[in-house]
């Protein structure tokens, strides 16, 4: 059953977001007809998370007041939303989930869901600055239950995901720098490319993170 706007996703997003989820590998949505031509080549298992994860969305583009619309992929796979709406999809082993607001509010959304394990051998250097691995170490020192690495790499996941479709360029890891706050359950994304939308300079997002559920949720935003 998709859930809407649960505590475990709800309470990273600001107040102007609704989201809805859905749990367990075992359900099975219907493909939308006009976006069925982008998975019809698929796997299985991807035609599922495809179609789970938009039907989470038209779930919660409902709650903002929007009928139920296909959700096209873009050049780079990013979700295609109506005019007028920010917003994002992700999806792991058994989890998938949908964020949206209106723009007149929040100028840029990005979600991300992780399973709460160490990422894999190698990926490390690659998405942590010799800063970042310093503060993943003390984190870890102060709390081992949390996998801090798949916090910082969900994270910087978020971050991009509001920030492409402001800037419409990549954002590799490392051109992120990211505070991790553990008590607050918070974390601050600095852009270090110089990159704008129009003459406004994108340079920080703010976001929120969670680890619950054998999951490490984040969620990364820009207001308007």
């Amino acid at each position: 059953m998709i859930v809407v706007a649960p505590l475990a996703l709800q309470r990273l997003l600001p107040a102007a977001a609704a989201c809805a989820e859905l749990r367990g590998a075992g359900q099975q949505l219907p493909v939308h007809p006009e976006e069925a031509p982008f998975v019809a080549g698929a796997i299985p298992a991807r035609r599922r998370e495809f179609a789970a994860a938009r039907g989470c969305a038209r779930r919660a583009l409902a709650e903002l007041g929007i009928e139920p619309v296909a959700i096209l992929p873009g050049d780079r796979r990013e979700p295609c939303w109506p005019p007028g709406v920010v917003g994002s999809l992700t999806h792991c082993t058994g989890y998938c989930a949908a964020a949206v607001a209106g723009e007149d509010e929040i100028a840029a959304l990005g979600i991300d869901a992780e399973i709460n394990e160490v990422l894999p051998e190698g990926v490390h250097d690659s998405v942590a600055t010799s800063n970042e691995r310093d503060l993943l170490r003390t984190l870890a020192q102060r709390d081992p239950t949390v996998c801090w690495d798949r916090v910082l790499f969900s994270a910087k996941e978020s971050v991009y995901k509001a920030w492409y479709p402001m800037a419409r360029r990549w954002l590799g890891f490392l051109d992120v720098a990211l505070h991790i706050d553990p008590a607050a359950g918070t974390f601050t994304a600095r852009i270090v490319l110089d990159q704008t939308r129009g003459n406004r300079k994108i340079s920080r997002l703010a976001g929120r993170w969670a680890a619950d559920d054998g999951l490490i949720r984040t969620a990364a935003w820009l207001h308007r």
